[in-house]
C-alpha cells in the first residue's frame, strides 16, 4: 500500500485539465454566438439603410409634380418643353449621392437608360450599397464586423 501515494494528486489534475479545456471551449462558442448575433443587427440594418437609400433615388426621380413618365415628350425635348419629366439629375445621365443613414454610409447611383425607339419610355436603375463603415461602398479593405448590403430596383 505503500506504492500507490499520490493517485489523488493525478486525478485532481487531469480532471482541472479537462474542465479548463471545456470552460475554453464553451467561451469560444458564446463569443462565436455573440458575433454572429452582432453580424445579423448589423446586417438587418445595413438592409433599412440601403432601403432608405433606395427610397431616397426613387423620390429624387419623380420629385417633380405631375410628371409624365416621358410617354408624350418630343424626343428633341430639352427639359424647357417638358418640365415634369422624370430624371436621375437636372440635366441627363446618371447621377449618384452618399449620405449616412443608421450609422451607415449609403451610395446611391441612378442610370437612365436610352430609348431604342422614339418615343418610348425612360427605364431607370437605381442602386443603393450600405457598408458600415466611413468612406466608400464598398470598401476596399473592410475591418471587423463588416457589413454591405446592397439592393437595385429598376422602374
Amino acid at each position: 500500500m505503500k506504492n500507490v501515494r499520490g493517485f489523488a494528486l493525478v486525478s485532481a489534475i487531469f480532471i482541472l485539465v479537462v474542465l479548463a479545456a471545456l470552460g475554453a471551449f464553451i467561451l469560444n462558442v458564446s463569443t462565436n454566438q455573440q458575433i454572429g448575433s452582432a453580424l445579423d443587427v448589423q446586417g438587418v440594418r445595413a438592409y433599412q439603410a440601403a432601403r432608405a437609400g433606395i427610397e431616397w433615388g426613387v423620390y429624387q426621380v419623380q420629385s417633380s409634380t405631375g410628371y409624365r413618365f416621358g410617354y408624350d415628350c418630343p424626343t428633341t425635348d430639352t427639359g424647357s418643353q417638358c418640365p415634369n419629366r422624370r430624371s436621375c439629375t437636372a440635366a441627363s445621365g446618371s447621377a449618384s449621392g452618399s449620405f449616412p443613414v443608421f450609422g451607415f454610409t449609403v451610395d446611391v447611383t441612378c442610370f437612365p437608360s436610352t430609348p431604342a425607339v422614339s418615343g418610348e419610355p425612360i427605364i431607370y436603375t437605381i442602386t443603393a450599397t450600405a457598408c458600415s463603415t466611413t468612406g466608400a461602398c464598398p470598401n476596399p479593405s473592410p475591418g471587423n464586423l463588416y457589413v454591405e448590403r446592397r439592393l437595385t430596383v429598376t422602374f
